[in-house]
């Protein structure tokens, strides 16, 4: 293999997802792309006329466009363009290169063929297949036979088939179906399916007609059953078993059984979506039932993750979600208790307030008072309000915080007027721990009860911070102390010893640093949002941070929030808990690129804001 050969296998070996591809058939696509250099401005992909490449970036950049000229996609060194277009045969979208580029064309058929071959690849691009959600509609499921055409019966297979032989008995089968706790039994010869017998045939075929328990199962199953491959959708088999009217579906792999899907299975896969959550969750009566509903949180937050949901809009519907299950334990309480006696309003902070939680989060919390209240009077009932609610928030599995920044602690339950004094004391005296608490309760968003009390607290906090240069000088400079883990060589700086050696930790040095430089600037321009995308946004608008600036911090925290919850998806793959610590060998070397690329744009807007506000020099 000559050197031109060997550097482009090197760079597809080093590229996901053809590095999980074998040496061989990797050495075999370094003589079948074809080699392309485009000037800036040529265009790529034109919509309309036939699709005959997939475009791998080797370097240079290449943007993607809808047919009104928005922006889709900005793609670099490492990622491909044309997916969508080669599945449809057509393009609709238009793609050009936006700088001098080097690009790799693997044609059409030779890509096909690399999705029937190798379920890896067709795996990494079945969510492009079905359309890469962007919006909050998309990603949350709305459609429930979206979800259904990217998961695969593979996927939805949780436990090994039940078999059983055609000489068992009606009884002995029966017995089997009890002892495992199934509804039907596959009959087997060998590994070969030969027939299915379910809890409707017990009824109908034997139990009706009056057969002896004695009979075998090969004269009372149903022979040659209809069966899917296991690489067949979801959706497939929902059309099938309505179409044939069926509640059990076996699955095979090759000539082999590998198990069986029934309507309950195919329930789940709609039962995991947030509009089916947030209904079942108003249905509960108490903090157990809203904990079983919420179970479905770390295999929702996996399911996004893998179908390409961003991960602004995974945060958005995880914490409106916990919404939902702070209102509802919050009517619970008031069931209880009776209606509140005064007016109140309870906010959300932390990751919560700010619509960012993923899998795993505490909680923050607070409640703020009509100035009408009397502890002797009120103070009892908000007390039993406030922990009947953050009790339950804990039996769902938001823990209660460490820092104790909970309603349920006095010091979070207080009149309006006691919340201003504590902001104006924290701002006009940012010492340590006011800062400290001014990083969580500047990120207050209203949940429930009296939206006035809220927005009279915002407003007040927005004309201090504004009016208080000093105040965000201190805040610049505490947010500069997270800083994100690459060294000056671009290497990464990973935790030394400990539970988690060699490991980053993804949300105190990898988000928390932009969600803090998106504070100040959010907070020096008045923006009353607290969701960090949001923030960096309006602050852009209002001139508070440069165009570009607040682009790349939107990119780096899209593409370190999507590490951090893909990291947590596998770990919820694999029956572990979700954790922020990752290791940097789980990534392929284009994510570990991308990543340093992405902690880099905040060491630079790390050191921009030191210079605007020459933090520690006043």
């Amino acid at each position: 293999m000559d050197v031109e050969l060997i550097e482009i296998r090197d760079f597809l070996a080093a590229t996901h997802p053809f590095d999980v591809l074998p040496v061989e058939e990797q050495d075999q696509l370094a003589k079948e792309v074809e080699i392309r250099y485009a000037r800036k401005g040529t265009e790529l992909i034109t919509p309309g006329k036939p699709a005959e490449f997939l475009y791998i970036v080797r370097t240079g950049a290449v943007e993607t466009h809808d047919p009104e000229g928005e922006l889709l996609a900005r793609l670099s060194e490492g990622e491909v363009c044309g997916v969508r277009a080669l599945i449809r045969g057509e393009a609709i979208n238009r793609s050009h290169a936006i700088e001098d580029s080097l690009l790799y064309q693997l044609p059409a058929k030779r890509f096909d063929t690399l999705r029937k071959t190798y379920k890896q690849i067709d795996f990494f691009f079945a969510p492009m297949v079905g359309g890469r959600l962007s919006t909050a509609k998309g990603a949350e499921g709305a459609e429930p036979e979206l979800n259904m055409l990217s998961i695969r019966l593979e996927e939805m297979l949780t436990r090994d088939p039940v078999t059983v032989d055609p000489g068992t008995t009606v009884q002995g089968a029966a017995q089997c179906m009890r002892d495992n706790r199934v509804s039907c039994v596959l009959v087997t010869e060998g590994t070969r399916l030969v027939g299915i017998f379910t809890d409707r045939d017990l009824r109908n075929r034997v139990v009706a007609e009056g057969i002896a328990y004695g009979t075998p199962l090969k004269e009372v199953m149903t022979a040659d059953p209809i069966r899917l491959d296991v690489g067949a959708y979801a959706f497939d088999a929902l059309l099938t078993m309505s179409r044939y009217n069926i509640r059990h579906l076996p699955v095979v792999r090759g000539a082999d059984i590998a198990g069986c899907i029934t309507t309950t299975n195919l329930i789940r896969t709609q039962t995991n979506s947030p509009v089916y959550l947030v209904g079942d969750i108003h249905k509960r009566a108490d903090a157990d039932g809203l904990k079983e509903v919420l179970s479905h949180i770390p295999e929702l937050v996996h399911q996004m993750a893998e179908s390409g949901a961003t991960a602004h809009n995974i945060g958005h519907i995880v914490s409106t979600l916990t919404d939902a299950a702070t209102v509802r334990l919050i009517q619970i309480a008031e069931a209880q208790l009776g209606p509140a006696p005064i007016p109140y309003a309870w906010a959300a902070a932390g990751s919560q307030g700010r619509h960012e939680q993923t899998a795993q989060s505490d909680q923050d919390n607070c409640l703020i008072l009509d100035d009408a209240f009397d502890e002797a009077r009120h103070g009892d009932y908000f007390a039993r309000l406030a922990k009947i609610v953050c009790d339950g928030l804990n039996t769902c599995g938001y823990v209660y915080c460490p820092g104790e920044m909970m309603a349920m602690t006095d010091q979070w339950r207080r009149p309006l007027k006691t919340w201003k004094g504590y902001f104006r004391k924290w701002i006009e005296e940012p010492e340590p721990r006011a800062l400290m608490l001014s990083s969580i309760f500047f990120d207050l968003r209203f949940i429930h009860g009296e939206q006035a009390l809220f927005d009279a607290l915002q407003d007040l906090v927005l004309e201090k911070c504004q009016q208080n240069k000093i105040f965000l000088a201190y805040m610049a400079g505490n947010a500069l102390t997270h800083q994100p883990p690459v060294g000056f060589f671009r290497n990464f700086v990973l935790i030394r010893g400990g539970d988690h050696n060699r490991t980053l930790d993804m949300k105190h040095t990898g988000v928390v640093p932009i969600i803090d430089l998106a504070r100040v600037y959010a907070l020096s321009a008045g923006v009353k949002a607290v969701n960090t995308h949001e923030r960096l946004m309006l602050a852009m608008e209002r001139k508070a941070i440069s165009q570009d600036g607040a682009m790349d911090l939107r990119d780096a925290l899209e593409f370190i929030s999507l590490t951090r919850l893909r990291h947590q998806a596998r770990k919820i793959r694999l029956g572990e808990k979700a954790d922020n610590y990752l290791e940097p060998e789980a990534l392929s070397s284009f994510e570990r690129s991308h990543l340093k690329d992405a902690f880099g744009v905040v060491k630079t807007m790390q050191a921009a804001m030191s210079n605007t506000y020459q933090a520690g020099r006043f």
